[in-house]
């Protein structure tokens, strides 16, 4: 298995430097892909604002492909109960450390807005 950065998924992603889109399309049609949790916080928050992607697009690509059968999260239940959240207005990184934290009693945060939530 081989584990992927943020710049092989966004390239994937935007498909803006042919090249390095070329090189990340082989990779992931070729070998059996291990994204850690950090390339999807990282690249949630590079799709939001470098790309303007909005929520329910970033879902959507991350569904694509975490979706497919040789691309592996962490933890895929973890990340689709964070997507959802996040499609309902929860930020994603809010949404993910909400989604990892179920095990817990309580998730502790000085941040109104996310704790109104």
């Amino acid at each position: 298995m081989l584990a992927v950065d943020t710049n092989t998924f966004v390239r994937l992603l935007t498909q803006d430097d042919e090249p390095q889109y070329d090189k990340s399309l082989q990779i992931f049609q070729k070998q059996d892909i291990f994204v850690p949790d950090t390339v999807l916080l990282e690249t949630e928050w590079v799709l939001r604002f470098a790309y303007n992607f909005k929520p329910s697009e970033i879902c959507q690509v991350f569904r694509n492909l975490l979706g497919l059968p040789n691309v592996h999260p962490t933890n895929a239940t973890l990340i689709a109960q964070a997507l959802r959240w996040h499609e309902n207005s929860l930020d994603f990184a809010d949404a993910l450390h909400l989604a990892q934290s179920q095990s817990c009693s309580v998730l502790y945060t000085l941040d109104a807005k996310f704790a109104k939530r």
